[in-house]
């Protein structure tokens, strides 16, 4: 159990610098959120189930993720068709 925590906050870590470090790729990008949040995920089932709690919190974290997911592939998608990569410094706010 120890290990497994140390492990997951690890994650939670490492998934934040790879964040913050490669921020020029919106693929990049939206699969370290998907790793960051698959790690918050186990962190919260394990915290959850240590203290008996109840589980509705997860769900709805889940569904809030499955809705975040799906934004971010559809801004992707949106990216890709009017730019052509998903190159951050190849895009302009202003267009």
């Amino acid at each position: 159990m120890k290990y497994y925590l140390i492990s997951v906050v690890m994650g939670v870590f490492v998934g934040n610098l790879l964040f913050c470090v490669y921020q020029k790729y919106l693929l990049i990008m939206l699969l370290m959120l998907e790793f960051l949040v698959v790690n918050i995920f186990m962190l919260l089932n394990m915290y959850l189930s240590f203290i008996n709690g109840e589980f509705y919190f997860v769900l709805i974290f889940l569904v809030l993720t499955v809705c975040e997911g799906a934004l971010g592939v559809g801004i992707l998608v949106n990216m890709l068709r009017s730019n052509g990569s998903d190159y951050f410094n190849n895009f302009s706010i202003l267009i």
